[in-house]
């Protein structure tokens, strides 16, 4: 397996945001490992593969179409990528069983990745997550 610089997984990370931005789910988790690990907050175990992590996005996506992503900041060390993400979106479709309530909301998340060559491998995500749902829960 190649060895990359820090710059080119912070390049990396970047154009997996940017391709997800546009559109591109399936262009994006071509970007990920197979064997792809998923850390969530309040999950005991740890999930794997592309799939999933599909999923998740795709819940996001349906719940809020417009979703917009903005780096505020990212860096990275050895083989790890830290990044601080400020998301904006409409709340337009149904999101952890809440119908659409029309509402703007903005969360913010803080995620580590590790990069395998010129793949993401794994990834531990903090979004808050608490503060999107007082936000559509009204």
């Amino acid at each position: 397996m190649e060895t990359r610089t820090v710059e080119q997984n912070v390049a990396l990370m970047r154009r997996a945001f940017e391709t997800l931005q546009s559109g591109g789910l399936d262009a994006t988790a071509e970007l990920l490992t197979d064997d792809f690990i998923a850390n969530l907050p309040g999950l005991p175990e740890q999930l794997h593969g592309r799939d999933v992590w599909k999923y998740g996005v795709q819940a996001m996506l349906e719940g809020f179409p417009d979703l917009r992503i903005h780096i505020e900041d990212i860096f990275g060390a050895g083989d790890r990528v830290a990044v601080r993400l400020r998301f904006e979106g409409t709340h337009s479709g149904t999101f952890q069983g809440i119908p659409p309530t029309g509402r703007r909301v903005t969360f913010t998340s803080v995620e580590i990745y590790r990069m395998a060559g010129d793949r993401i491998a794994e990834e531990w995500v903090s979004p808050d997550m608490l503060g999107l749902m007082r936000q559509i829960a009204g």
